[in-house]
């Protein structure tokens, strides 16, 4: 089965930080707005997301595992690094992340940095030292949304605001697939990201998607991969790894761009005061 999804994209998009826009469209979920029931299904699309996030654990079951710390280590085709640890807050989707090693982000600040969502703002530390460039800030305010996204994306796909549209059939490296676009609903009238996901007819699992960049106007699409990994009852897509592609899934012959999810654990105890500066 072929697990990895890519998603092309030119390394200074961070793929840390690849959402932004997303906090527009992605809801902040309280314990109280979880549902278990099953919902009524607008088309094919739907459905067939709807039946992924069972599989993989939908965000009720996300929710009941409180929060999460892992090691987040990315790496660019030229060798450039970052580790982080990660630590979040289901409820109200808050977010921290310690860079041990930054060579890609924020890569002027020698030395540990720290930022932080505390559910009201984005912080930043640098050497224990808080600080308040707006430039800075502004890119704390773009990897906290997205980082978050992105390890809570599969449950999240069923976040109110999405829309599913059954594409077609494809099979791909001799896998059948189920093509999904999922676009998300814009109030402001802004570009928002497309996303097209290849759900494995077997599995039921995103093997690859195609998503793009609106926020840094590329509307090109980018390929990414997954490999799976079962942590404590839940599927993460624990090993990434993206590049350019074309809407039928053609990557370019570029470098991947490798992303990795390590020392994943649920229900650490932790409280707001983890997330303030």
């Amino acid at each position: 089965m072929r697990n990895i999804l890519a998603i092309g994209m030119i390394s200074v998009f961070t793929l840390a930080s690849c959402k932004n826009e997303k906090k527009d469209v992605q809801h902040e979920v309280s314990e109280k707005e979880v549902m278990e029931t099953t919902p009524e299904y607008t088309n094919k699309g739907h459905e067939l997301v709807y039946n992924m996030t069972q599989k993989v654990g939908d965000y009720n079951k996300l929710m009941s595992k409180n929060d999460v710390v892992y090691t987040y280590t990315y790496q660019t085709p030229d060798g450039k690094t970052d580790v982080t640890t990660e630590k979040y807050m289901f409820n109200g989707e808050l977010s921290y992340g310690k860079y041990t090693k930054h060579e890609r982000s924020l890569a002027e600040l020698e030395g540990t940095i720290e930022q932080g969502y505390d559910g009201n703002e984005y912080w930043l530390k640098h050497e224990g030292k808080v600080l308040t460039d707006s430039m800075y800030l502004k890119r704390v305010a773009f990897n906290r949304p997205t980082n978050f996204y992105w390890f809570t994306m599969m449950p999240k796909l069923m976040d109110p605001g999405v829309i599913y549209e059954h594409v077609k059939e494809q099979t791909v490296a001799g896998v059948d697939y189920d093509v999904v676009k999922v676009t998300f609903e814009s109030p402001d009238g802004k570009p928002k990201d497309i996303y097209q996901l290849y759900i494995n007819k077997e599995t039921r699992l995103v093997d690859q998607f195609l998503f793009t960049v609106m926020d840094f106007g590329k509307s090109d699409p980018l390929l990414m991969e997954l490999e799976y990994e079962n942590i404590d009852g839940i599927l993460l897509p624990t090993k990434r790894r993206y590049k350019a592609s074309n809407w039928d899934a053609e990557v370019t012959d570029g470098p991947w761009v490798l992303v990795n999810w390590t020392d994943i654990t649920f229900n650490n105890g932790l409280t707001k005061a983890d997330f303030t500066k």
